[in-house]
C-alpha cells in the first residue's frame, strides 16, 4: 500500500534534521508495534510517502499512531496548537507489479522533481540510499522486494539504481496517474 500525508495547508512538517530524525524514530517504533513491512519512504518538507505491506486495519491504526505522535511532538517543540497534517493519510492499494515498480522510483524521485535535490541519492531522508546499497539498511526497512523486481543480488541493486535514474528523465506524473496508467511513468 502506498500511504502519504501532507502538512496542513501544505505547510512544512519537517523544519530541520531533528524533525526528520524524530519522525524516522517514530516510524521504527510504528513498524515494530503494528507489524508493518516498510519497503520505501521519502520525507519531504511538507509531506511524506510510505510503501507498506500489512493488513489495512493495521496500516490504518499505525498511521493514526504515527501521525498523531508526530503532530504532538511538533506542537510541543514549536509551541503550537492545532492540526499539523491536513487530514487523515491517503492510501493507494498496490495490486500490480508494474505499479509497485513505478512507486519504487516515484517515491525516491519526489525531491528531484521538486528540485530539492539533484539526484535521489543526494536526498538523505529517504529509503533510496539503503535500497540502492549505498548505506546500511535501517532495521525498519525491508529492501529485498524492491531489489528483486530488477534481479538477484548485485544485479537487482544495479537494476534498481538504473530504473530510478531513468525515471528522473521521464516527465513528472502523479501517483494517481500511476494507478490510472497515465502520465510519464512506465513508457
Amino acid at each position: 500500500m502506498h500511504a502519504y500525508t501532507r502538512g496542513n495547508n501544505r505547510s512544512p512538517v519537517f523544519v530541520d534534521d531533528f524533525d526528520y530524525t524524530a519522525w524516522l524514530r517514530l516510524l521504527h517504533r510504528t513498524v515494530r508495534r503494528f507489524g508493518w513491512t516498510c519497503h520505501a519512504f521519502c520525507l519531504m518538507p511538507n509531506h511524506y510517502h510510505l510503501l507498506l505491506e500489512s493488513s489495512r486495519a493495521r496500516i490504518s491504526a499505525g498511521m493514526r499512531h504515527l501521525n498523531g505522535s508526530f503532530a504532538t511532538r511538533v506542537n510541543l517543540r514549536y509551541d503550537r496548537t492545532g492540526h499539523v497534517f491536513e487530514g487523515p493519510y491517503r492510501e493507494q492499494l498496490v495490486t500490480e507489479q508494474r505499479h509497485l515498480a513505478e512507486l519504487a522510483r516515484y517515491i525516491p524521485l519526489n525531491p528531484v522533481r521538486a528540485r530539492l535535490s539533484a539526484t535521489a541519492e543526494d536526498w538523505r531522508p529517504s529509503s533510496y540510499r539503503a535500497t540502492a546499497g549505498l548505506e546500511r539498511r535501517p532495521p525498519y526497512l525491508t529492501v529485498t522486494l524492491l531489489r528483486s523486481l530488477f534481479g538477484r543480488g548485485e544485479e537487482g541493486i544495479a537494476g534498481y539504481r538504473a530504473f530510478v535514474a531513468e525515471g528522473a528523465t521521464i516527465p513528472r506524473a502523479t501517483s494517481r496517474d500511476l494507478v490510472r496508467g497515465r502520465g510519464g511513468f512506465g513508457r
